[in-house]
């Protein structure tokens, strides 16, 4: 057969998905195998070779699909001079110029640039903190060159690749399949079709021109997920020449969905610049009808919107998200998505995974029950050691190692499921030769959490092949094969015990599995539950309907470290943990108590298949006083959260399986496990612990949390203390201005200034409020409320409180210096200058020190919280301190600005003015610190039952000393 791909060397060209016959996919589906390898020139059992993979990454690139951007940094500078409002202040600078005042033209223009240059520097921060983002969670897969299977990412994958795969897995590229076992793939982000594809290796009959991707079968996609059984195969297209590639590519544009708190800002700024509007048109039109010059009054009308608008406001939200997520991903959190992350300060339930979340998913071999010898047998003890050798206990190893896919890899390392890896380690550590290098696997059922157990069939390496092998029921050899095949299975007890009829004795010696028999066993395989120990059930036959039991095995999973005191710290905080696993009843119960989850007496379990026989209104009510569910499954775990959100609940749900993702994607915060997580699981998760520990759910949400409540820190408090800030600062200047133009006084601040104090609200300093350090005691504090506002009322007692501190301070310094005058205000005499420059220098140190106070709603500054703590935030107030020294005294500067010189007392006048700000914050908040905590002190807890006071409590509480002051 010819293939039109005939050489790695030729690069597959672009071309729309109706022409299958330019697919790689599609060529490849109607080749064999032999002929795939022939042109692809690589081998299944030694893949490429580390040089020709590197040669072929230089021709192909790497596997990954990148967007041109079109749009250069000078094109996105360009931009921000397209607002409206810069365009005005273009507009009153040409004016000025017209009309012969070029000093005034000029400083607009310099102010302007400044002005566009920090948002243009907020916008690309924007930009780069999303574009990190999108890099946290890489892409794995398992490839075989120079003979070595070893984990790459799948970005360095390239045509004639040998990769392999299995359940839950996503596919790295798109491949041509070599081996298939059981293989059903999901197709449906590709294809639409809900159903999995079952897949096979052989050759399709057709022309490559006429083959739809659903009848593709020998063909696994790029981006499609293992959904059952395992595989492997070749490479025959990356990136954009993989079927989803041509997809991605024909796709325009994207549209980025924003996250409900960035819709909130959008509406609250359109909200606040409507107000600003009105007013700042209502002080310009006084001022023009008290006969002031009208370019003056529109300028510093435009100026006052630049300042007053926060057109910043959703820029600096989703910087804020986004640092917030990067500090996640420092602490081993990747939040997938910025919606997610307002999410987690609101969760008050986990459903937690025990396997690999609570406990370290390192299995160990610690019993064995036979019932040859009807006694529990400690691995670990001596004494027991001769136990370990008798045929019965020899057979029971035998079945581990031979039904198990675990594997030692190049390095020396076992590699595979934990529960495997427990039985090789044995094994090798008592000397036992692998059963598998004298065995040929015929077929295999693989584990899945509705069957709960797996099956594989072997027949001797010396015996030729079986007639029909099949797991799933009787079989009859014919002849030829003088050695029959034998089924080998593992799983849990009950549904083991289910099938089996006989039990094994010794070699030839099997007995029937009678009622009295069947008892003991079950009564033996509780007993090692009560220790903690996961037990399995062994069992061999002809099939998996006619079994012969040989015992059971208890396997220990030990918690993970630090997991107990995260879920008492959860606990404290008001978030209950809900531990689900499909263990019995007595290995949940007893690891349940390791962890230190609480157990209501006598109610506080529940099994699967009793949950099942529970009404939705039934079990909405039994839900509340159950810590643990055993025997259960993934579809369990989409009633269990189905139950909770119908009861009001904010639910995070962990998981690692395929089966898992249904339930992940419900769940308000679907949390995937990293290291042992599988593809599927990731992919509809929200959050993925990396390290698969469950204290980095702690971590996560003490990040986000609180709103309202201090100590400590959280992405919405930081965003609720940048608000208060900028809004306090822009009350402030209008209200500055507004008092000025109605007392008919001289105005106190020129559209320079003015736009000086908007890069202050916009600028360094601002940001700077979105990286206070978390506080230990956060995580005592309960979940907030999906529907609280982020704008309250005690937050406008705060804006409004320090806005009358700035206002008042200011307008005494602007007063002080008009009595001063004697002579008439002329607005380029030095009186004039010197007021304006006092009363501009004064608001601007208001504005550092109001800063200060906005770090924290209830901590003191000066004894709790420190003056030093946030460097960056001082590195920002330092250098803005230092521009307004340069504003005042470097000649270059004081004309755009219009100032002059001050001396020392001035300054040391100022600088206790201004600090006046910080003393009545700390009043207010020993004012409301004292009447919440009246015996904890500042913001420390007397009494355990502080934790559990609401918001809906607090809050009017400090709004009403706010107000008073």
């Amino acid at each position: 057969m010819s293939l039109p791909y005939s050489s790695p060397s030729s690069p597959v060209p672009l071309t729309p998905l109706t022409q299958a016959s330019t697919s790689p996919s599609a060529r490849f589906a109607t080749a064999t195998l032999e002929e795939t390898i022939q042109v692809l020139k690589t081998t299944l059992d030694s893949g490429l070779s580390s040089q020709d993979a590197g040669d072929r990454i230089q021709q192909h690139g790497y596997n990954e699909l990148t967007t041109d951007d079109a749009e250069t940094m000078w094109s996105k500078f360009v931009e921000q001079f397209k607002n409206p409002l810069i365009l005005l202040l273009f507009g009153s600078a040409a004016v000025s110029l017209l009309l012969g005042e070029i000093d005034d033209a000029i400083s607009i223009t310099l102010a302007i640039v400044i002005v566009v240059t920090v948002a243009f520097v907020q916008e690309y921060r924007s930009e780069q903190s999303l574009e990190a983002l999108n890099k946290l969670v890489p892409h794995y897969c398992h490839v075989t060159r120079d003979g070595i299977l070893s984990t790459v990412l799948a970005t360095e994958l390239v045509p004639g690749d040998v990769v392999r795969f299995s359940t839950g897995d996503r596919i790295p590229a798109d491949v041509r399949l070599a081996t298939s076992h059981d293989l059903q793939i999901d197709e449906s982000s590709l294809t639409g079709e809900t159903e999995p594809c079952g897949k096979h290796h052989e050759a399709i009959e057709g022309r490559s021109q006429d083959l739809p991707l659903a009848e593709r079968n020998n063909i696994a996609f790029m981006g499609t997920l293992v959904r059952n059984g395992h595989g492997s195969g070749i490479v025959v297209g990356t990136a954009k020449h993989t079927e989803f590639g041509m997809v991605f590519y024909m796709m325009k544009e994207v549209e980025v969905r924003k996250t409900p708190l960035q819709i909130k800002m959008d509406h609250l700024g359109k909200q606040l610049s409507l107000g600003s509007f009105v007013i700042i048109g209502f002080i310009t039109l006084v001022g023009i009808l008290q006969g002031r010059h009208w370019l003056e009054m529109f300028t510093i009308g435009v100026s006052l919107a630049v300042a007053a608008i926060p057109e910043g406001l959703p820029i600096v939200v989703t910087v804020t998200l986004a640092l917030g997520v990067l500090r996640m991903a420092d602490r081993h959190a990747i939040v997938k998505k910025l919606p997610s992350v307002e999410a987690l300060g609101s969760v008050n339930v986990i459903c937690a995974d025990k396997t690999g979340t609570l406990t370290m998913n390192k299995m160990t071999v610690k019993k064995l029950y036979t019932l040859a010898q009807q006694r529990i047998v400690d691995v670990d003890e001596p004494a027991d050691s001769d136990m370990l050798r008798l045929p019965a206990s020899t057979m029971l190893l035998k079945i581990g190692n031979l039904c198990n896919n675990a594997h030692v890899d190049e390095s020396g390392h076992t590699v595979g499921q934990p529960t495997e890896i427990a039985f090789l380690e044995l094994n090798r550590r008592l000397g036992i030769v692998d059963e598998r290098l004298h065995q040929i696997k015929v077929s295999e059922q693989p584990f899945s959490s509705d069957r709960k157990w797996m099956a594989v069939e072997y027949r001797s390496s010396t015996s030729s092949a079986p007639s029909s092998p099949s797991l799933r029921g009787p079989r009859t050899p014919r002849a030829g094969t003088p050695t029959p095949s034998m089924v080998y299975i593992k799983g849990a007890a009950e549904p083991v015990l289910e099938k089996c009829k006989r039990y094994y004795v010794g070699p030839g010696d099997e007995r029937v599995l009678d009622a009295a028999t069947r008892v003991l066993a079950q009564g033996r395989a509780h007993d090692i539950t009560v220790d903690g120990l996961r037990v399995l059930a062994l069992a061999y036959g002809p099939n998996v309907n006619e079994l012969t039991l040989v015992g059971f095995v208890g396997l220990y999973d030990p918690p993970r470290p630090g997991v107990p005191d995260a879920i008492q710290t959860l606990a404290r905080g008001g978030v209950r943990i809900m531990m689900i696993t499909g263990d019995s009843q007595g290995t949940a119960t007893s690891i349940a108590q390791q962890l230190g989850i609480p157990l209501n007496p006598g109610r506080g379990v529940m099994s699967g298949p009793a949950l099942e026989n529970l009404s939705e209104r039934e079990l909405q009510e039994h839900i509340a006083g159950i810590s643990v569910f055993y025997r259960a499954t993934p579809r369990h775990k989409m009633v269990i959260v189905k139950a909770l959100q119908a009861r009001g609940d904010i639910v995070a749900m962990t998981g690692d399986g395929v089966n898992d993702a249904p339930a992940l994607r419900l769940s308000d915060i679907g949390i995937s496990m990293g290291k042992s997580g599988t593809d599927v699981a990731k992919e509809a998760a929200d959050m993925i612990l990396v390290n698969d520990d469950f204290a980095t759910v702690l971590y996560a949400i003490e990040e986000e949390r609180l709103l309202h409540y201090p100590p400590g820190k959280s992405i919405f408090y930081n965003i609720q203390n940048f608000l208060r800030f900028q809004l306090s600062t822009s009350v402030a200047a209008l209200s500055l201005i507004a008092i000025a133009t109605f007392l008919k006084m001289p105005n106190p601040l020129n559209a320079m200034q003015i736009l000086w104090i908007n890069i202050i609200c916009d600028g360094p300093v601002a940001q700077s409020l979105g990286v206070e350090a978390v506080d230990p005691e956060i995580m005592k504090r309960p979940p907030r409320s999906t529907n609280e506002p982020i704008i309250t009322k005690p937050f406008i007692g705060r804006v409004l409180a320090s806005a009358a501190t700035v206002v008042v301070g200011t307008a005494v310094t602007y007063i002080r210096e008009i009595g001063r005058r004697t002579e008439g205000w002329d607005e380029d005499s030095e009186y004039a200058k010197r007021g304006t420059t006092m009363t501009f220098t004064v608001f601007v140190l208001f504005s550092l020190f109001n800063a200060v106070t906005c770090r924290s709603q209830t901590r003191s500054i000066l004894t709790s919280l420190g003056l030093f703590t946030n460097r960056m935030f001082n590195y920002a107030a330092a250098a803005c301190t230092l521009f307004q020294v340069a504003v005042v005294h470097w000649s270059p500067l004081q004309n755009i600005f219009q100032t002059t010189d001050l001396d020392f007392a001035d300054w040391a006048f100022m600088g206790v003015v201004g600090f006046g700000v910080i003393l009545i914050d700390e009043i207010t908040k020993w004012m409301a610190n004292r009447t919440r905590f009246p015996r904890g002190g500042l913001g420390v807890s007397s009494s355990p039952s502080r934790s559990r006071w609401s918001s809906q409590g607090m809050e009017p509480l400090l709004g009403k000393i706010e107000d008073s002051v």
